[in-house]
């Protein structure tokens, strides 16, 4: 059918009801599992996940280089939607630097009356934090050269720079995951514990995710599918990636430097 307008609309697609219902089971099996039951509800629910991102990006993909249906016009609202989600992601963690900071600016009696609260042995942060600090200022630097690249039509320099991005992000998980097994508290030692985890391991899911959606990216410019002038994929990948570098300069600074 021919529209008599730029925009693309979108066919019907299972893709937004089978994601909800992966989250929902997800969700479910991760209570059951908190409670003593088996991993095998979660781990179904994820893997629908995974399905479903995987198809649900072949038909993204499709559309934009196969299709052509992402013109000028539909690639301006997707940048409005990408700035509406990431503006969205810093109200998320804004929540989580409000919550620390209530409880260390005025710590209360049954924190001992001081920040970090009694028992609570810190983390050094001139060592592990640190250099994940340095990892990922790296990191936003090589997404910025292959960005660049990429726009001044050097093929071979855009893919090089977004492989190290990639290898970078996976270097900083596996940091961080060396750092929570080696840390000297968890989750439930007091509410230190408590916004330390829960901040940044939120974080940590978002380099996960932002090294999955580069992932994704790499792949795509191995194949050709992005050009100098049309490359919104790519581009939206950077934006979440330097969120994500920023987000953690805040979460240094605030919880492992001042609030140790």
């Amino acid at each position: 059918m021919n529209h008599q307008h730029p925009f693309h609309m979108v066919d019907s697609s299972p893709w937004p009801i089978v994601a909800s219902t992966g989250a929902l089971i997800s969700t479910l099996g991760l209570v059951l599992w908190f409670n003593g039951f088996s991993f095998f509800v979660v781990f179904l629910g994820l893997f629908s996940l995974v399905i479903v991102s995987i198809f649900w990006w072949r038909d993204v993909i499709r559309e934009s280089t196969f299709q052509g249906n992402h013109t000028s016009s539909v690639s301006v609202g997707l940048r409005f939607g990408m700035i509406l989600f990431i503006t969205s992601e810093v109200l998320f963690f804004f929540a989580f630097f409000w919550a620390f900071f209530h409880s260390s600016l005025a710590p209360s009696v049954e924190l001992g009356v001081c920040w970090p609260p009694s028992g609570i042995t810190t983390l050094d942060p001139f060592l592990v934090p640190l250099l994940n600090t340095a990892v990922l200022l790296s990191s936003g630097v090589t997404i910025t050269w292959s960005h660049h690249s990429l726009i001044e039509k050097n093929w071979f320099s855009a893919v090089q720079a977004l492989f190290f991005t990639v290898l970078l992000g996976f270097y900083f998980t596996i940091l961080q995951a060396w750092e929570y097994y080696d840390a000297p508290f968890n989750i439930s030692d007091s509410v230190y514990g408590c916004t330390f985890f829960v901040a940044t391991g939120f974080h940590g899911l978002h380099v996960i995710i932002g090294t999955t959606f580069l992932f994704v990216c790499l792949i795509r410019m191995v194949f050709y599918h992005f050009s100098n002038s049309h490359h919104f994929g790519f581009e939206a990948a950077a934006w979440y990636w330097h969120f994500v570098d920023v987000v953690w300069l805040f979460l240094y600074i605030s919880i492992y430097w001042w609030g140790s």
